[in-house]
């Protein structure tokens, strides 16, 4: 039987106990540092390269907005001055049975950006709000 890759368009976001729905969720992307060294007795004419520190890219949300829903700027207002409340998430793809088949978790993470969404008279689309989210770190883990 042949192997197919997983769909994207099936997948949950969990926070504080609470699954939400989301249109798109992006920044799921970890980068390593590389640290370059080389001693003045190496034989060697080039550099070493050894892994450094990881730095980890904002993850965004979004969603269509919902009457009497305000999660966003719920959360958003909660910051104080370097005290943000910090949430660790889990974000999963799902399959056709909605049991998670890949998950990503993330940790410590606070909103940064909130956007409730553009109006416009002539448009005929659902209005989309945006939380822009910093973390201190991410996790890959595909479900056997």
């Amino acid at each position: 039987m042949a192997e197919y890759p997983l769909p994207k368009f099936h997948f949950q976001v969990e926070w504080g106990g609470d699954k939400i729905g989301f249109t798109e969720v992006t920044g799921l992307e970890v980068t390593t540092d590389v640290i370059e060294y080389r001693d003045g007795a190496s034989p060697e004419f080039h550099k070493i390269k050894m892994s450094g520190m990881q730095k980890f890219t904002n993850i965004t949300l979004k969603r269509g907005k919902f009457a009497k829903n305000n999660q966003f700027f719920s959360w958003w207002n909660k910051q104080s001055m370097n005290k943000p409340e910090r949430r660790d998430l889990t974000i999963s793809l799902l399959n056709e049975n909605h049991e998670p088949v890949f998950v990503w978790k993330v940790k410590q993470a606070w909103p940064i950006k909130v956007n409730a969404g553009d109006l416009g008279a002539d448009k005929n689309e659902v209005m989309i709000e945006t939380l822009e989210l910093v973390h201190e770190g991410l996790t890959m883990e595909a479900i056997p």
